[in-house]
């Protein structure tokens, strides 16, 4: 399993290394991932020398990837071809509260799917600000639990709120790729759709590569702003006191 993380988020300032909670935030993500019992390996993937050494300090393992990568998934790659595994993880490095339950489930998926190189998590959306929250991504599947778009926008529009499977879904950062669809994926140039809502996913359903999306209690709110830091703090403050 790869961490891509990066010093120079653009909505919160160095979140990898933010440490209110007595742990750097790559910490609490490497932790979450280091439960899984699928995993063999958990890597942090990173252009920055300051968190290479903050998951050194914690035990943890790090790889310096070339810092001009678009993006993470570009650091999952370049990992992965030094690596023999034929599946590989990208568990996104602001995601602290990964299920490690999600995590198993999703490489047991992919393992015994023939057909679909790429799969991802998603877990039902009940909260209507989180419908409406554009840093909440959506996701709508088709019959056969694949995904038939992603979206920033609360989707599927509630026309007929009655109607049967017009329940939301939120999507949780976590990939699982067959290491040949990972490096054909990272090769293709991004598209207009991803460019629009800015989720790289999109890429792969404008080149017509098949998500398979696993759907569970698997609710994971990753940190993009100051203010979903303040409640992952409390949350975190909340376990410890328990």
């Amino acid at each position: 399993m790869v961490i891509p993380a990066r010093l120079g988020s653009t909505r919160l300032a160095r979140k990898a290394l933010l440490a209110e909670s007595g742990k750097p935030l790559v910490q609490h993500v490497y932790e979450a991932a280091s439960r899984s019992k699928e995993a063999a390996r958990v890597v942090v993937a990173t252009d920055s020398v300051e968190i290479a050494e903050a998951v050194s300090r914690f035990g943890g393992e790090a790889v310096l990837t070339d810092p001009q990568h678009a993006s993470g998934t570009d650091r999952v790659a370049e990992v992965a071809r030094s690596a023999p595994e034929r599946f590989v993880l990208n568990l996104q490095g602001d995601e602290p509260e990964a299920s490690s339950i999600a995590i198993d489930a999703l490489i047991r998926a992919i393992r015994a799917d023939g057909e679909c190189g790429m799969a991802t998590v998603a877990y039902p959306l009940d909260d209507p600000l989180a419908l409406a929250d554009p840093n909440q991504v959506k996701v709508v599947l088709d019959r056969s639990s694949r995904a038939l778009y992603f979206s920033r926008a609360g989707v599927p529009y509630p026309r007929n709120a009655g109607a049967p499977g017009g329940y939301p879904l939120g999507h949780a950062g976590l990939y699982a790729f067959e290491r040949e669809t990972l490096f054909a994926f990272t090769a293709l140039e991004p598209t207009p759709l991803e460019r629009l809502e800015s989720l790289e996913q999109l890429r792969a359903l404008e080149n017509g590569v098949p998500i398979r999306v696993i759907v569970g209690p698997y609710a994971s709110r990753g940190i993009d702003t100051r203010e979903d830091y303040d409640l992952f703090l409390r949350r975190e403050r909340a376990r410890s006191a328990s």
